[in-house]
């Protein structure tokens, strides 16, 4: 991508996910959303077409392409209709083995990451906490060392797809806060097996995207064997670090998806609605919304597809890819209240779809990190600003 449109191949990649989504309309989505029912037919279907591997290594199964590459394939599922509850069902496979990728062993690749790609493996993240929530350096999960490993006792709060995981990227404190330099030290990565008779994972009702669940999770005396540990003990949270700007520029990317399904609903229904004898999108207090929306949604596109490109060419987007969060979420949800209330009465109904669309677009407005702390970062590390907190 050039900063301004795909390029043949990017537009192949895109073209065939989009073909892939039409198999799964809206009606499949909106039974997932009513029942809590996991969209394995979809996940299935995307991991025979071999998407899940899109930016894992050739060498290890995958398709060895970048993260603008993901950003697309992850943006054209949630454009489809699927919303969050699609994206949400595959997205922790796209990126969330990175740290494994970049900092394990040989041996922890070769065994780990191809049964991902393949879905053989499915894995969940766990680092929120509930008493530490965005400052990851209080957490107080522990994992102690013994003699062939170590054991991992703690609490973890919204951890997604902990019902169907059988693997689990865990961070944890190694070292006590007191005995380290800094507070992002001492903190370790463990790639290691869900054993649920040590972990019990509650889901956590929520207001949307039923299908995926999120859960609280209680972890008991679980043990750990050291080839598990991923690199080095006590640099777990600068491993961490690694996955984030790809995570927001996701999100982001996903965000602006879900407001084009919801865009392209309300356009339709406002051409084909007749009140007054003409068409609702006639009047420009139904049509300046949906068309100011449009331009928000294009807009933050671009700082998606920027941060992206400066990532996969090695450079810092740190500040793109945060804004590209707060843009995609902020243009995301707009854009799906403006198609609810275009459907009048028509949009608070679940026939209409855009109701499931203006609660899954709150995801990333919230996650994974809050709009005042992405503004935090920019007005520190853009503006040069005082830290506030």
């Amino acid at each position: 991508m050039n900063g301004f449109w795909l390029s043949d191949e990017q537009q192949a990649i895109r073209d065939a996910v989009v073909r892939l989504c039409e198999r799964f309309d809206a009606d499949y989505w909106r039974r997932t959303d009513e029942t809590g029912e996991f969209p394995e037919a979809f996940v299935a279907a995307m991991v025979e077409a071999g998407w899940l591997g899109v930016a894992m290594p050739t060498e290890l199964g995958g398709s060895g392409l970048g993260l603008t590459e993901a950003a697309i394939v992850m943006q054209a599922v949630a454009e489809s209709g699927a919303g969050f509850s699609g994206a949400s069902a595959m997205h922790l496979n796209i990126f969330g083995p990175m740290p494994v990728v970049k900092f394990g062993s040989d041996e922890q690749k070769k065994r780990h990451i191809p049964r991902l790609i393949s879905g053989q493996d499915k894995m969940c993240f766990a680092v929120t906490e509930p008493d530490a929530g965005l400052d990851t350096t209080r957490l107080t999960t522990k994992a102690i060392r013994t003699n062939d490993g170590y054991v991992i006792s703690g609490r973890k709060m919204w951890t997604t797809n902990a019902q169907r995981a059988d693997k689990m990227l865990i961070i944890a404190r190694t070292t006590p806060k007191d005995e380290v330099k800094r507070p992002t030290e001492g903190l370790s990565l463990f790639y290691t097996d869900f054993d649920r008779s040590r972990i019990e994972a509650t889901p956590i009702p929520k207001m949307g995207r039923k299908a995926v669940e999120s859960n609280a999770v209680f972890i008991d005396d679980l043990h750990v064997p050291a080839e598990d540990l991923v690199g080095e003990e006590g640099r777990g949270f600068y491993y961490l670090l690694e996955g984030l700007n790809p995570e927001r520029v996701l999100i982001g990317a996903e965000a602006v998806g879900l407001g084009r399904a919801a865009l392209k609903r309300a356009a339709g229904y406002a051409k084909e609605r007749i009140v007054f004898g003409r068409p609702i999108g006639q009047n420009q207090g139904v049509a300046h919304p949906l068309a100011k929306s449009w331009a928000e949604l294009e807009a933050a596109n671009l700082m998606a597809f920027k941060a992206a490109a400066l990532h996969d060419a090695g450079r810092d987007c740190g500040a793109e890819a945060n804004a590209a969060k707060y843009l995609g979420g902020e243009a995301g949800f707009r854009a799906c209240e403006a198609a609810v209330l275009a459907h009048g009465g028509m949009g608070y109904a679940k026939e209409f779809h855009v109701e499931r669309y203006f609660r899954e677009a709150m995801i990333a407005r919230i996650a994974p990190v809050s709009r005042e702390m992405i503004l935090n970062y920019i007005a520190e590390r853009v503006l040069g600003l005082p830290k506030s907190y």
